[in-house]
C-alpha cells in the first residue's frame, strides 16, 4: 500500500539497481525468494539493500558447490576429468546409445615410468604426467602434427564414422601414470587398436625435461561396448584387463579377450577345477623326445596336459596362463618339477640314463628361494641335478636381468641344466642374451615350421644357429614336422631337433618305451641310400625288416620309397 494515496498501488520504480538485483537472486539459485523480492520491489524498495547479504551468502554458497562439485569430477595434477569423471560421461554414451552404437575406451599405462619417477624426483614425474596429458588432448582434439603418422591414423578412424555416430572424445586421467580415452561412436575394436597405436607413438616422440631428452613407452588395453561389456565399469574393467595382458606380453596393445580374464564365471570355474586337479594329480606330464642327428636322445621336454572332467583337454596355454595370473604358478611349477623329478628317479632305477627338460616361469625364477626349493626336489629324489634342466624364456631377460642371472646362477652352481626357450619370439639384447648360464638354445617353431616355405624364416633360423655356436651354446630345433625340414636343420648344424617326426609327447608310460627301443642311441649306418641316413630315429625300428637287417650287417643297399614305410603321425 502506497502511505500517500489511501492504498492505490504506486508504479513500481524503474531503478536499474531493482532488476539486477532481482536476476541475482534469480542466479543464486534463490527462487523462493523472488516472490518476496517483488513485494518489497514494488512496495518497499528502500528495503531492498537488506537482500544483500543473504544474496553474498547465496552466491558464495553456490561457487563453493560448484567448485566442489567439479573437484570432484578433475584431476588436480593435470585438470583433466577423473575416473569417476570418466565412468559418468561413459554412462551418458551408454544410456543414449541407439541400435548399433557402440562405445570405445583405450586404457593407456606408461611403462617403467616408478622407476623414473623415483630416479628424477615426484616435482619433475607431475610435470612429465602434465605434458603427456596435454600430449593426449592436443592429439585427439587436433589428430596430433600436421603430417604426422598419429594424425593420419586418428584421421582414418573418424573418417569412416558416420556423422551421426561421431561423439566427443575425452582424455581422463585415472591415476597414477594411467590414462583412459573414451571414443563414443567407435565400435570397431581394429579401430580402436589403431588410434591405440596412434596415441602410443605420438608418446614415445622425445620429452625434454630439466635437460633430460626422455623416450617414453606405454603399453594400451582395448575394449568395447557392447562387444566387449554391457555397463561402464565392465567396461573399464575389461579394458583394465587387455592392458595388463599387454603389459606381461609386451605387445603394445591388446584387444580385450575373454580367455584372459580370470574374473569371467568361465575362468573362475576353471582355476577352481585347476586347483582341484593339482590336488587329485589330474594334472599328467608327457615327455617329447629331443634327438641329435646320429640317433642318439638327447633328452626330452615334460609338456603338461590336463583333461577337465565333463569338459575334456584344457589347452596348456589356456590354463598355465590362468594360474600365472591368478598367484598359482608357484604351485604348478612345484607340482611339475616334483613330478618329473619322480619320473627322472624311476627312469634311472631302471637303467635308463636321460635329462628331463621343465619349463619355469619368470615369475617362478624371481621368486625368492627358487634355486633351494629346485635342489630340494632333486635330493628329496635322489637325483643328480645334472639330470634335470630348466626352460626359461627371453620374457625373463626383461623382467630383472640382474636377478634373474643371480638365480640361475645358483641352479647351475648346483649343475642343473639351462636353456632358452622360444628363441626369436621376444625383445632380449645380445648382451642379456650373453649374461644368462644357458648352455642350450631352442628355435621357435613358429620359424622352423616354415623355414622350408620361407626364405625370411629360413635366414632367422641359419643366423640363429651361427649366433647360438658363436656363444658356445648347444641349438635344439622345436616343430620338426616332415623330412625337408630335418634336411634342412642338419645342413645347418643344428644340434639336436624336437617334433612330431620324431614323436608327439608320450605319457610316462609309453614314453618308458619309447626309450628302451632308443636308449643305446647307436647312430644309423651312414652309407644307406639316399635320405635314409638322416631319418628321424623315432621311425626307424618301423623299416622293414630288409632294411633292419641291412642296418645291423651294416650293408649297402638301396633303400626303398619313404612312404612304403614311414609311419602315420599322432593325432
Amino acid at each position: 500500500m502506497d502511505r500517500t494515496t489511501g492504498g492505490a498501488p504506486t508504479r513500481p520504480p524503474q531503478g536499474v539497481a531493482g532488476a539486477v538485483l532481482l536476476l541475482g537472486v534469480l542466479l543464486a539459485g534463490a527462487a523462493p525468494l523472488i516472490p518476496l523480492a517483488v513485494l518489497v520491489y514494488r512496495y518497499e524498495p528502500e528495503l531492498l539493500p537488506l537482500f544483500a547479504v543473504p544474496l553474498a551468502v547465496l552466491v558464495a554458497a553456490w561457487r563453493i558447490a560448484r567448485d566442489r562439485a567439479r573437484d570432484q569430477l578433475t584431476d588436480p595434477l593435470t585438470d583433466l576429468p577423473n575416473r569417476q569423471a570418466l565412468l559418468l560421461a561413459a554412462q551418458e554414451s551408454i544410456a543414449e546409445h541407439t541400435e548399433g552404437y557402440s562405445v570405445g575406451l583405450i586404457l593407456l599405462d606408461l611403462d617403467r615410468f616408478r622407476s623414473l619417477n623415483d630416479t628424477l624426483g615426484h616435482t619433475a614425474g607431475d610435470r612429465l604426467l602434465v605434458h603427456i596429458a596435454r600430449r593426449l588432448h592436443r592429439a585427439l582434439r587436433s589428430g596430433g602434427a600436421a603430417g604426422s603418422a598419429t594424425r593420419e591414423s586418428i584421421d582414418d578412424v573418424f573418417a569412416g564414422l558416420p556423422r551421426h555416430y561421431r561423439g566427443r572424445p575425452m582424455v581422463a586421467r585415472m591415476g597414477g601414470d594411467e590414462f583412459a580415452v573414451l571414443l563414443p561412436g567407435i565400435g570397431c575394436p581394429d579401430s580402436l587398436e589403431k588410434v591405440a597405436k596412434a596415441l602410443i607413438a605420438e608418446l614415445a616422440a622425445p620429452i625434454r625435461l630439466d635437460g633430460l631428452l626422455l623416450v617414453l613407452e606405454a603399453s594400451a588395453g582395448v575394449c568395447v561396448f557392447p562387444q566387449h561389456a554391457q555397463d561402464a565399469e565392465s567396461l573399464l574393467r575389461r579394458a583394465d584387463v587387455a592392458m595388463g595382458h599387454a603389459q606381461r606380453g609386451r605387445t603394445s596393445v591388446e584387444q580385450y579377450d575373454e580367455t584372459q580374464d580370470a574374473d569371467t564365471p568361465y575362468r573362475i570355474g576353471l582355476l577352481g577345477d585347476l586347483r582341484r586337479a593339482l590336488e587329485t594329480g589330474e594334472v599328467q606330464l608327457h615327455y617329447q623326445p629331443k634327438v641329435a642327428f646320429d640317433g642318439r636322445v638327447v633328452g626330452l621336454e615334460a609338456l603338461l596336459r590336463w583333461e577337465r572332467p565333463g569338459q575334456g583337454r584344457v589347452s596348456p596355454d589356456e590354463f598355465v596362463g590362468l594360474a600365472e595370473s591368478s598367484g598359482l604358478m608357484p604351485r604348478l611349477t612345484d607340482y611339475v618339477l616334483e613330478a618329473a623329478v619322480g619320473q627322472l628317479a624311476q627312469w634311472r632305477e631302471q637303467g635308463l640314463q636321460v635329462q628331463v627338460a621343465v619349463n619355469v616361469s619368470p615369475r617362478d625364477v624371481l621368486n625368492p628361494g627358487f634355486a633351494q626349493r629346485v635342489a630340494g626336489h632333486l635330493v628329496r629324489h635322489q637325483v643328480p641335478a645334472h639330470a634335470l634342466q630348466l626352460e626359461i624364456t627371453e620374457r625373463l631377460l626383461l623382467d630383472d636381468s640382474r636377478r634373474a642371472a643371480d638365480t640361475l646362477a645358483e641352479l647351475r652352481g648346483y649343475g642343473v641344466g639351462m636353456s632358452l626357450d622360444d628363441f626369436g619370439t621376444g625383445h632380449s639384447s645380445l648382451v642379456r642374451l650373453r649374461s644368462l648360464p644357458v648352455g642350450e638354445l631352442k628355435i621357435d617353431r613358429s620359424f622352423v615350421s616354415r623355414m622350408a616355405t620361407d626364405d625370411h624364416d629360413a635366414a632367422v633360423v641359419r643366423c640363429s644357429v651361427e649366433l647360438a655356436h658363436s656363444l658356445g651354446l648347444t641349438v635344439v630345433a622345436e616343430g620338426v614336422e616332415d623330412d625337408e625340414t630335418w634336411e634342412r636343420l642338419h645342413c645347418m648344424g643344428v644340434d639336436a631337433v624336437q617334433g612330431w617326426l620324431v614323436s608327439a609327447a608320450l605319457p610316462a608310460e609309453q614314453a618308458t618305451a619309447w626309450l628302451r627301443v632308443h636308449r643305446t642311441g647307436a647312430p644309423p649306418v651312414e652309407r644307406l641310400g639316399s635320405g635314409v641316413d638322416r631319418l628321424p630315429p623315432a621311425i626307424q625300428p618301423v623299416l622293414p625288416p630288409v632294411i633292419q637287417a641291412a642296418q645291423a650287417a651294416k650293408l649297402e643297399i638301396q633303400a626303398p620309397k619313404q612312404q612304403s614305410w614311414a609311419p602315420t603321425r599322432p593325432q
